[in-house]
């Protein structure tokens, strides 16, 4: 059973003792027996601040919505939002009550999940304030070894897409990732990962031993967070990409599709480790909310096999190709990006400008590439 970074705390007492602890978590962040890091923290060292993501550090507020400043209530140690209207970010009042900022929270493995982004601005906040930055590290659902996707361009940068050059499944634990942005962006923080023990590149989650607890409710099990990097794509689209249903990311539709005729134009095409089947589903919030919707379920017949990113793909192909009422939407704000672009982190896709095979071969040359790049940064084999 792989080991946590979090059960191995002990090994760097020295250097958490006597220092005032920020901590930057979520419901993620636990032991293998469901204990808190907050309550670990509290009751080990010095605990001096929390600092709140998306979804609250005890998971209790609601995926989008803004934080304000609180404190916990089981160790009444204050709460600052890292997820604010004007920012995102530690401020210096936030980092004036701490010597050592601690990150702890189970990443998706995909590169448009925000809670990475929080991670790499909160260690950039440490290095222009030279406070130290620890990451007690988790494994990559998705495993180490297998890269795919596109590199995000410059220009391209959002809160789900915030490091040029990165691949969409870029196989790095956030430890991993923390030490390669650390380099590569010349941050020079003082960083220090807790290491796991156990942990193997190969290993997808449930090679692990562990309980899955889901990162967020948009991906309650492993098998959503596998299709993710494919079907978030959805999200930029005019489809239901099934936020409000039980299986989120798993049911794709729209009032307009012919659900029988998606399964069959995507099980034709005969894609590893997955297949289609006809679905209807009524999302109770998000798009089309009380729509009866008309679309596919994604079912995985091989966790390996599986390609999620082309997956995604050649959905958005078949789906552009076929029906008209098909549409990407627009940018959320003027002037701003398509939802399309900032996910997919340039323009091609949503332009048709490449064909899709010629895409797909974009793609590999790319995740090629970064999947060589980032061996230098590997701390486990």
């Amino acid at each position: 059973m792989v080991q946590y970074g979090v059960e191995n705390l002990r090994d760097w007492a020295h250097l958490l003792k006597g220092k005032r602890l920020g901590l930057i978590t979520s419901p993620t962040g636990l032991t293998q027996e469901f204990v808190s890091t907050v309550d670990l923290l509290h009751e080990q060292f010095h605990l001096a601040a929390l600092f709140s993501p998306e979804h609250g550090v005890r998971g209790d507020q609601e995926a989008g919505g803004l934080i304000e400043t609180y404190r916990d209530e089981r160790t009444g140690v204050p709460v600052y939002s890292l997820y604010r209207q004007d920012s995102k970010r530690l401020t210096p009042e936030m980092l004036d009550q701490v010597d050592m900022v601690v990150y702890d929270i189970q990443d998706a493995g995909a590169r448009f999940y925000t809670f990475i982004y929080t991670m790499l601005y909160a260690l950039e906040d440490c290095a222009k304030a030279g406070k130290a930055f620890m990451v007690l590290d988790r494994p990559n659902p998705l495993g180490g070894a297998v890269v795919e996707g596109n590199r995000l361009r410059e220009g391209f940068q959002s809160f789900v897409g915030n490091y040029p050059g990165l691949a969409i499944r870029y196989g790095l634990t956030a430890g991993e990732l923390a030490l390669m942005a650390n380099d590569q962006l010349g941050l020079k923080a003082d960083l220090y990962v807790a290491q796991m023990k156990d942990w193997s590149r190969h290993m997808l989650f449930p090679d692990t031993g562990n309980m899955w607890v889901p990162p967020s409710m948009g991906l309650p099990r492993f098998g959503t967070a596998l299709l993710y990097p494919g079907t978030c794509l959805i999200e930029g689209t005019n489809l239901s990409e099934g936020r409000g249903t039980p299986l989120p990311f798993e049911l794709i539709g729209a009032p307009y599709l012919d659900g029988d005729r998606l399964a069959s134009e995507m099980n034709r095409l005969a894609l590893p480790g997955v297949r289609f089947r006809s679905a209807h589903f009524k999302p109770s919030f998000s798009k089309h909310q009380g729509e009866l919707c008309h679309g596919v379920q994604v079912h995985i017949t091989d966790l390996r096999a599986l390609r999620p990113v082309e997956t995604g793909i050649r959905l958005i192909d078949i789906l552009r190709r076929n029906w008209e009422e098909f549409a990407f939407l627009e940018p959320f704000r003027e002037g701003g990006r398509p939802c399309m672009d900032l996910l997919w982190g340039d323009s091609l896709l949503r332009e048709g400008a490449l064909p899709v095979e010629a895409l797909l071969e974009q793609l590999q040359e790319e995740s090629a590439a970064f999947a060589k790049e980032k061996e230098k940064y590997h701390l486990y084999v």
